[in-house]
């Protein structure tokens, strides 16, 4: 199917380009914007990549057990799909392949029935015991070591403060 647009395609560049001036005076931090969000697109593929070759684990699956073992091994599927890279069906289906691949189990919480608890078996304890390595040489060497301390620290105070201003803007 194709769409048929209102404006011919050689005019969609400078259509674009006036929209992105109208909406973003003088073009101010573009560049600064396009190149984060490259960075994090190419570093979730690498690191994905990386992870699966040598794990067999997805990123997506990694997260998902290593926000549980940062809160003991186990937490509310709510809590857990605000804390992941996730949307919450995406979330729903991935924890289901988890649950499959023995790495988790689901539960009612305790006290509430309608709340659903997610838990890290052993096997998903020792898969994130062969995963941690692998992952943080790969975040180490695409990302920690291109930056001098005091840019990393200026980078993380930056992102930070946008994460504050986004929550409770």
């Amino acid at each position: 199917m194709q769409m048929q647009a209102n404006v011919p395609s050689d005019d969609l560049a400078a259509l674009f380009g006036r929209l992105v001036e109208e909406s973003l005076p003088d073009r101010r931090g573009e560049q600064a914007w396009r190149a984060l969000l490259q960075a994090q697109a190419t570093l979730m593929r690498q690191l994905d990549t990386d992870l699966r070759e040598d794990t067999g684990l997805r990123l997506a699956d990694f997260d998902v057990l290593a926000q549980l073992a940062e809160a003991s091994g186990e937490m509310r599927m709510t809590e857990l799909a605000t804390r992941t890279l996730l949307s919450r069906s995406g979330l729903t289906r991935r924890v289901a392949r988890l649950v499959d691949d023995g790495l988790v189990r689901r539960g009612n919480a305790s006290g509430d029935r309608r709340g659903v608890v997610v838990a890290l078996t052993d096997a998903g304890v020792e898969r994130l015991t062969e995963a941690v390595p692998v992952h943080l040489r790969g975040v180490s060497r695409l990302f920690v070591d291109r930056f001098e301390d005091d840019e990393l620290t200026a980078l993380e105070t930056a992102l930070k403060r946008v994460i504050v201003d986004c929550t409770f803007g």
